[in-house]
């Protein structure tokens, strides 16, 4: 069973999946032994881990690509990709569907903002592309696929350019035209979120990011609104910027790093996380499998 019909039958329990937003196989691999279901390769985060840059689109599709392919092949659960505007017009998008599945992912999310696109939780204007240019990147994208379990997710980005009730009407004509699964990027929070809930009958997605509105809301309460994916896009790597300061600062200030051991884990916790034990396994049955016959 392919990854995308993996998350699709996860989808299709009815039980809100959470995938939290990571950028490297380190972070996916711990989010896979904390139990998550699924992760979400953000496209802003792996700006910031490869780039050092925010997510204002200088992040290309062969980077973003050969990044999510390590992920991918990291973990056993299905990861969920960031594929931006689709790189380009519908023929880019082809060749971005199919170099996404080639990498092994479960799913990308395309969006309808015009490049180069900026994060949505960025201040300022939005500008989308026309609904039937989007319309037809999606069909586009519906096409390359291979397998027909590869999940296609579209996303708008319409709410500040078009208002809520013109993102909704995008929404539902990427819907109707056949993508997997709907997000709507909402600015604000629970009236906005239900809304959407109402109007869209198709699995939704959330992006949980600390930075927006939608993060206030338990889990419970978006499921019962009809969404099916929480993405928690921001809270890794915030978390990391956070942890890193906190212990630089510590060093710095003191010259050791003595009195934040027991916020570290241990150098076996972080072996065992990288799974060190199978890799002697595997070199104990085939390394000195013929040294005998030399």
């Amino acid at each position: 069973m392919s990854k995308g019909a993996v998350l699709k039958r996860l989808v299709e329990k009815g039980d809100i999946l959470v995938a939290p937003g990571i950028y490297d196989c380190y972070c996916a691999r711990i989010a896979e032994r904390m139990g998550f279901p699924a992760v979400s390769i953000t496209g802003n985060a792996v700006s910031a881990s490869l780039l050092g840059r925010p997510d204002v689109g200088l992040l290309t599709l062969t980077e973003m690509v050969d990044n999510a392919r390590r992920i991918a092949n990291s973990v056993d659960i299905p990861a969920i990709a960031d594929a931006d505007t689709g790189y380009g017009s519908a023929v880019n998008v082809i060749r971005t569907v199919r170099e996404f599945e080639a990498a092994g992912v479960a799913a990308i999310h395309i969006e309808d903002q015009m490049t180069p696109k900026r994060c949505g939780h960025m201040a300022g204007p939005r500008q989308v592309i026309p609904v039937d240019e989007m319309l037809g990147k999606l069909e586009a994208a519906l096409w390359a696929r291979k397998d027909p379990d590869f999940v296609i997710i579209a996303r708008t980005d319409a709410q500040k350019a078009e208002g809520l009730e013109g993102a909704i009407r995008r929404a539902k004509a990427y819907a109707e035209l056949g993508a997997d699964m709907i997000t709507v990027h909402v600015i604000g929070g629970r009236e906005e979120l239900k809304r959407v809930g109402d109007a869209i009958d198709k699995p939704l997605t959330v992006n949980m990011d600390e930075a927006g509105g939608a993060s206030m809301l338990d889990l419970e309460e978006l499921q019962a609104m009809g969404y099916r994916l929480a993405s928690y896009a921001g809270t890794v790597r915030y978390t990391v910027a956070w942890a890193v300061q906190n212990a630089l600062a510590e060093l710095k200030t003191t010259g050791t790093t003595r009195g934040i051991r027991d916020h570290m884990v241990s150098f076996a916790e972080y072996n065992a996380i990288l799974d060190l034990e199978q890799i002697k396994e595997l070199d104990d049955r085939f390394g000195g499998r013929h040294e005998g016959k030399r």
